[in-house]
């Protein structure tokens, strides 16, 4: 566990775009690596230098009572935030990078704000993916936010404010339901693991075999 470093500018990045006059959205994912349910991704609107809410920080790093204490003090905090999300038949569909850009297209388009400057999580833009996709595939929705100006920040849920807010109301929401999920199928764990490959969950994979949650394109350990 840890909670924001003293020495460490949580708005430095916001700030540089703010004398620019951009309206910054600060945008991450959570659900990447699990075996079981959805991509979500946050994405958190900042136009003003105000005061980050106190212990905000990457939400992998905050234990969970700390983060659900986050979420009001986020949502008071912020000019704009929402989710979005991609489920494992669609990251089944098309595939895992694909998916996550579906996922931020969707959570930027559900803001009321309009943002001019991305802040990403990561080396790469969430926003964009090649659209070659199978034949046969469904077809994505259009990835109409692949040109919006963009800075991608490694480790920056824990370097920028609007990132690590993202990262802590994607994480909070996807963990809750997770723990929704495991009511209909407590055989996996979920309540505990979050569809992540701990061991109670693949034991129940080999003993049981996948539910309709899991991303079967994935692999998947084997029945026995």
């Amino acid at each position: 566990m840890s909670v924001s470093h003293p020495d460490v500018d949580l708005l430095a990045f916001e700030r540089l775009l703010f004398t620019r006059g951009e309206v910054v959205v600060g945008i991450d994912e959570v659900g990447r690596g699990a075996l079981a349910g959805p991509l979500t991704v946050g994405a958190v609107v900042l136009s003003r230098d105000e005061p980050v809410p106190h212990g905000l920080n990457d939400s992998k790093l905050l234990t969970a009572a700390k983060r659900d204490a986050l979420v009001e003090p986020i949502m008071a905090w912020a000019l704009d935030w929402s989710l979005g999300s991609a489920d494992a038949s669609e990251i089944d569909a098309w595939g895992l990078r694909l998916a996550l850009a579906v996922a931020a297209t969707r959570a930027l388009s559900s803001l009321r704000t309009q943002p001019s400057h991305a802040l990403i999580d990561g080396s790469f833009n969430l926003l964009r993916a090649p659209l070659d996709i199978g034949f046969g595939v469904e077809t994505p929705p259009e990835l109409s936010y692949s040109n919006l100006p963009f800075t991608t920040i490694v480790k920056g849920d824990q370097r920028s404010a609007s990132i690590a807010a993202a990262s802590v109301l994607a994480k909070v929401n996807r963990d809750g339901l997770m723990v929704e999920l495991h009511e209909e199928f407590p055989i996996f764990g979920w309540r505990a693991n979050k569809g992540y490959g701990a061991e109670e969950h693949l034991a129940a994979l080999r003993r049981y075999g996948p539910s309709r949650y899991h991303r079967q394109s994935w692999r998947l350990p084997e029945s026995d």
